[in-house]
């Protein structure tokens, strides 16, 4: 069984009370018979009486608790008065000083945050100074800037309208002057053009060339300008045939390059000219003749069309070419000079060969006449005698053609043969 306490109520009071197991378990029995209310009602009579006192003595208790803390707050009071007078001035008057120093601290931090913002304010009013200034003088600076900008633009712009009206009067003057001009001066201006660009390299590039007009018309026609070189032993390098064309641009009738491919072939051919040239400013957009130097030799042998910026660039292509050929033509020669000196020498042997075979058949004849006189007659003696002479004589030039027939002579006017013989020794 359980030993804790029971709670129980007072219903009267409402007092609550504890009661132990036991004594609840015995209420409880007692509940159940007759004598629980009577045993209840003097238990309860009991507590009540017990309520009353505990109630009393708790009151006895509190007041005398009560009474003793009243008496300890007099006594801590009365306590309190026993201080002296100068005591409570001298706190006092401490409070106050250190309530002084705060305010004073106060007053120097408000003092010092005053000084330190005003400095601050300051400052930055200076840099917002200094920071209006430098805006104040960019913008001058910007202004000066735009300006002389404006200034410079201007004067290009003035300048180049200058520049291109002096361009647009030259152009016009050009115009102008190119209208004025016949088509026979603008050939000649041509023509003058290309021989003053020939006449600044004549005396250093080309020392041994010729370079004049044609004025030979006697087959009918002639070109501009005859272009002939030779080395320094006669033999020809190069030889061109030139024509110069250009034509007004106001010309109602415009010419064609090929317009004047078959004459420039006749006048080369006519002047015995290895190359002809056709220096030209007609059909001046065709991108077919403004490649550079074009080659026309499917049509005409040995032709070519140029601007005037190539006129000095085709002669020295054209005479490096011929340069290459004459060392052709030299080693030719020499080959062909050898067989005529072969040739040469069999004929002078087959000459001898016939001299001396006429020479003795002359002989052989003369002598066997002689033998047949002697044999007929001796009175032919005298004959016989001036006929041995006479083949004495025959056989003494045959002899003497013998004799003077030498390899020296032999070879005399034959270098080849010569260097034979020579090997030969």
């Amino acid at each position: 069984m359980s030993t804790e306490n029971t709670s129980v109520k007072c219903p009267n009071c409402k007092e609550v009370f504890k009661v132990d197991d036991s004594v609840y378990t015995d209420i409880v029995k007692q509940v159940r018979d007759q004598q629980f209310n009577e045993e209840l009602k003097s238990r309860l009579a009991i507590a009540e009486n017990e309520k009353t006192s505990a109630v009393q003595l708790a009151e006895s208790k509190l007041e005398s608790a009560f009474n003793k803390k009243i008496a300890d707050k007099d006594k801590e009071i009365s306590d309190l008065k026993l201080k002296s007078k100068s005591e409570l001035i001298d706190e006092v008057s401490k409070k106050e000083e250190t309530i002084r120093q705060l305010q004073s601290k106060i007053e120097n931090a408000d003092t010092q945050k005053k000084l330190e913002v005003s400095s601050a304010i300051n400052t930055i009013e200076k840099e917002r100074d200094q920071l209006l200034n430098d805006l104040k003088n960019k913008d001058t600076e910007r202004s000066l800037s735009e300006r002389s900008l404006n200034e410079q633009f201007n004067n290009t712009l003035a300048h180049k309208e200058d520049a291109l009206k002096l361009k647009e009067e030259e152009i016009d003057r050009l115009k102008d002057y190119k209208q004025k001009l016949s088509t026979k001066m603008i050939g000649e201006t041509l023509e003058q053009h290309c021989e003053t660009e020939f006449n600044k390299l004549r005396a250093t590039a080309f020392q041994n060339a010729y370079f004049e007009k044609d004025n030979d018309a006697s087959a009918g026609t002639k070109g501009d300008y005859i272009y002939k070189e030779t080395d320094n032993d006669g033999n020809e390098i190069i030889s061109i045939m030139f024509e110069m064309k250009n034509e007004n641009d106001q010309t109602a009738t415009k010419k064609k390059n090929e317009d004047f491919f078959a004459k420039l072939d006749k006048d080369r051919k006519a002047k015995g000219c290895e190359y002809a040239v056709l220096v030209s400013l007609l059909e001046a957009d065709n991108e077919f003749y403004n490649t550079g130097i074009v080659d026309v030799s499917y049509k005409y042998d040995k032709m070519y069309v140029i601007r005037p910026q190539f006129f000095i660039p085709i002669i020295t292509l054209l005479r490096n070419a011929g340069m290459k050929s004459l060392q052709y033509k030299a080693e030719l020669n020499t080959v062909r000079n050898q067989n005529i000196d072969i040739a040469n020498f069999e004929e002078k042997m087959s000459d001898f060969k016939n001299g001396f075979a006429r020479n003795y058949d002359l002989a052989s004849r003369q002598f066997g006449k002689a033998i047949d006189e002697i044999d007929k007659s001796i009175n032919h003696l005298n004959k016989i005698k001036d006929a041995l002479t006479s083949s004495e004589r025959n056989l003494r030039l045959a002899n003497d053609k013998a004799e003077d027939l030498s390899i020296k002579k032999l070879t005399s006017e034959n270098p080849t043969m010569k260097q034979k013989f020579d090997n030969l020794k």
